[in-house]
This record gives structure tokens, sequence and C-alpha cells, in this order.
């Protein structure tokens, strides 16, 4: 009841604070699926063998699957490069401040309504309120702070505490319910909005509802993931039931790859004994926390009906730090002008005039660079240090990615006018984190 009476008193005061600006004709909305740790290769349309995902494989067949997209290796700095166009090492990952500027924020100027449910993990996990979802452009949240490596997940109801639970099992129900609530409940016809669902699933320690454990052929992993995938179905046929499929975009990804290391199995600080680390990369080397392309390489996939191509697979380089332009060029807004935006506008790409997008190269956070088919990493050890990459060689590495997928045949010796180029362009991107924010833009 606690969380009901928060819910209609958040929809009255989001009634009375939206922008009184018109919807225009081609303005869609945007429901963004989220997950954590799950891999590249998790979900059948993506080749898994013994995961079932029927929803999420339609949503492939009805929408473009990309093969080449990129998230950021972990959490915090992944919900931060989504959100703000940027790179980590500008928008700060967890410890995302106040001053950066979100396109939730420039997209309410724009008519739009805003809602991010789930995990938001950009305010060092705590309750710091103008760091939180409501000051950072969304008019609704209920959701987690942080994540849920204690087996315990705290609730905020916009900025208000709305209690906890220790049953993970129940997290992606709960998420889609308030999700779905917030269609139905909140939604003005003549306003477009933005859904964000922001899942604690994959994220270990996994569980599923007892209608899903013990079903599925993948162990208890392959039962959450295929929870989700009933879940989204629930949702989608919610778009369809409010007859707004034909007008919604929705993006499906992930934050980071799977936490697939074997060496993280039983020693992680936080972590209750036995508990595991699942998900896997498909053909890609490692998983979460990597420089390999198992740790930032997700999976995703776009549909909107009529716009976006259906049925197709793309190896356009595209990324979540793309969003921040896209939305831009989509829903009528203007990107920030008073500090770097690592994003770049992939319209064409999504409305397939422009089959090979904008994007040309991507940054490893700390790590390296890639530029079309090649890639390069660093000698040093610049990972996270709780998710420390124990198979890096200490030396220079580049990979040609198209014909080397699973990065295992460095040709840096081959090719070291390359390497040096890749590096100029690796430290050109660098030295742009020397360009601060004047003000926050409101």
């Amino acid at each position: 009841m606690r969380h009901k009476l928060g819910f209609i008193l958040g929809l009255l005061l989001i009634q009375h604070s939206l922008a009184a600006a018109p919807r225009k004709a081609t303005q869609p909305n945007i429901l963004i699926i989220f997950t954590d740790d799950q891999g590249w290769g998790d979900l059948a349309c993506y080749g898994n063998e013994s995961n079932k995902t029927p929803r999420m494989d339609q949503l492939a067949l009805e929408g473009t699957r990309f093969t080449q997209f990129y998230a950021q290796p972990v959490c915090g700095p992944s919900r931060s490069a989504l959100l703000t166009g940027r790179y980590p090492l500008r928008s700060l990952g967890w410890g995302m401040p106040a001053s950066e500027i979100t396109w939730a924020e420039l997209i309410t100027q724009a008519g739009y309504q805003t809602a991010c449910i789930g995990k938001w993990d950009v305010s060092n996990r705590k309750a710091i309120v103008e760091r939180m979802p409501n000051a950072q452009g969304f008019q609704y949240y209920f959701g987690a702070l942080g994540a849920n490596d204690g087996g315990k997940v705290t609730f905020h109801e916009n900025n208000t505490a709305a209690g906890s639970t220790t049953d993970m099992g129940s997290l992606t129900t709960l998420y889609t319910d308030k999700a779905i609530e917030y269609l139905k409940s909140v939604r003005d016809p003549n306003k477009p909005f933005v859904l964000y669902v922001a899942h604690t699933m994959m994220h270990t320690i996994i569980d599923a509802s007892k209608d899903f454990r013990g079903t599925s052929d993948g162990g208890l992993y392959g039962d959450v993931v295929e929870e989700f995938d009933f879940e989204t179905g629930r949702l989608l046929d919610t778009i369809d039931e409010l007859n707004l499929r034909d007008n919604t975009i929705v993006i499906y990804t992930t934050d980071n790859g799977p936490w697939n290391q074997p060496a993280y199995t039983n020693n992680k600080k936080g972590h209750p004994e036995g508990s595991i680390f699942w998900g896997e990369a498909g053909p890609l080397r490692n998983g979460k926390g990597s420089c390999y392309e198992g740790g930032s390489r997700a999976p995703c996939i776009v549909r909107w009906p009529g716009r976006v191509t259906a049925g197709k697979t793309s190896g356009a380089l595209f990324a979540t730090v793309d969003f921040m332009p896209t939305f831009a060029s989509l829903a009528g807004f203007d990107v920030p002008t008073d500090r770097k935006i690592d994003g770049v506008d992939q319209t064409g790409l999504l409305l397939g005039t422009n089959k090979q997008g904008n994007r040309t190269n991507f940054y490893y956070q700390g790590n390296g660079v890639r530029q079309g088919k090649w890639k390069y990493l660093v000698a040093d050890q610049k990972v996270y240090g709780y998710a420390r990459d124990m198979e890096r060689p200490v030396v220079e590495e580049l990979y040609n990615l198209d014909r080397d997928i699973g990065e295992t045949n460095s040709l840096a010796a081959k090719h070291p006018r390359k390497v040096e180029m890749l590096k100029a362009l690796m430290n050109s991107i660098k030295a742009d984190a020397t360009i601060k924010p004047v003000q926050k833009l409101r």
C-alpha cells in the first residue's frame, strides 16, 4: 500500500509538472530495457543453445539485431555513459556528479514524460538527492540506487525510501509490474514518453521466482534469463494492448558482459559462500571488467515498426553513448555544447539510410581503442580492481576483429604503424577529458 500511495502521489505531481510543449507528430515513444551482467551469448537469437528466449527472439525478428554494439565493462560507468552520451572518464560512473546533463533532462523540454524503474547506480549507491533520478530528469522513479551484491535491495520511490527485499527472485517481476503500471496509469496519450527499465538481474546474487526456478536447461542462470524473457514479453504485450507499438522505439541491451571469469567464482568480497558467477559471452573473449570484447560488447535489439528494418542483423559500430544525440534527433532537442559528447547521431543507422552508421571508433575506458576492424590495447593493466582481468599479458596488443573476433592472435609486432596510429587516437580521446562543463543547464 505504501508503494501504491507513493506511486499515485508521484503521478499527480508529474501531471502538474509536465512541460506544456505539444507533441510533435514525429516524436516516438522510447522504451529502454537494460539488463545487468547479461552475456552477449545468453539469448537464443545470439546463438545460445540452452536458454529458451522466444520473446527476445521474436523482438529480433521484428527489429534489427546489432552484433557490434558497445556498453562499458562495468555497471556504474555503463549507466553514466548511457545517460550522458559521455565516456566514463568524463561522466565518472558511480560518482556521476550533479553537473552532468542526461538526455532525460533535455527530452522533457521537448514535451516528453520520463520514468526510470530499476537499478540507478550513479549516485555512489547512496540517497544523494541532487544525484538521484528526479534531479537528473526522470519525473518518476522506483527502484534501487545500487546493486544486490549482499543479497538485499533497498528501494526508493522518487526521493523517498520505499522498503527493501531479500527476495532476489521477485525483482524482475516487480520492475515489470511497475513499468506496466506506469504505462497504464501515467501515460498521457497526447504526450510522448521515455521509460527506462533497468533490471537488477542478471547481476549476482541471482535468483528466479518459484514459477521459473528449476525449469530451464541452463541451471539457475538459465532460469533467470528465461524469466526475464517472459517478463519482457508481458511488457511488450502491454505496449500492444495500449496501441503504442507503431510509435514506440523498443531498445534492449545490457550494461556489460557476463561475470564469467572463473577466478572470481568464490572470492568476491561481500558475496556469500557458494555464490556463482554466470553468463556466456559466445565467441567473445572474457567478460565483465575485461578490456577484451566480452567485457563491453553487448547484445542490442531495436524495434520500431515500419521505421527500423525488421529481421535484420547489423554489424555497424553502435554504442550506448550514441543514445544522447540519437534521441536528440528523434525527439527534437539539442545536445549540450559546453562539454564533450562522445556519442554520435545514429538515426540514419536505425532508419536504414546509413548502413554503416556514424561511429568509426570506440574507446575502451583506459585500456585502448578500436577504429574500424582494428583494436589496440595498452600494455599496462588498467582495469577495475573488483573485476580484475586475469588473462591479460603485459604487452601491447592489436587485433583484427573482422578475422579474429575471439582476440586470439595479437598482430602488434606485425603492424607497428597501426599500433602507433591507434595509440595516438586513444590519447586524443583521453585528452578531451580536460574539457570541463561550464554549468548545469536546466
